[in-house]
């Protein structure tokens, strides 16, 4: 009998389960273990993306980013908290983000 091929995980395979440990890491220490308080999305700002926190100009932004990115529940009301499909909303546009700096200014880049 032929043992099945098993492969090594792909870059991106490991960039998603990536996603899926750093959200584990910070949400749930509150409460839901499925979904990130402000506490716990402030520390996941400051911890994974410093940078980016130590940057601003407004000393509120986090709080206003939080909001935007607090989908409505089934109720239609605002949960104060981020499940993983929003926490989604942000690393997909922050991504976003950083490709057009990248692709907009600068040399051109080869493609793989």
């Amino acid at each position: 009998m032929s043992q099945p091929i098993t492969k090594s995980p792909t870059e991106t395979m490991r960039c998603i389960e990536t996603l899926i440990t750093v959200f584990q890491r910070h949400a749930g220490k509150e409460g839901d273990k499925n979904k990130m308080s402000f506490k716990e999305f402030e520390c996941f700002m400051k911890t994974e993306l410093a940078p980016f926190v130590e940057n601003q100009k407004d000393p509120d932004v986090l709080k206003k980013m939080m909001s935007g990115l607090d989908g409505s529940g089934p109720d239609g009301r605002r949960d104060g908290q981020l499940d993983f499909q929003e926490f989604l909303n942000l690393i997909g546009g922050l991504t976003c983000s950083c490709h057009n700096a990248m692709t907009s200014s600068g040399p051109a880049r080869g493609r793989h």
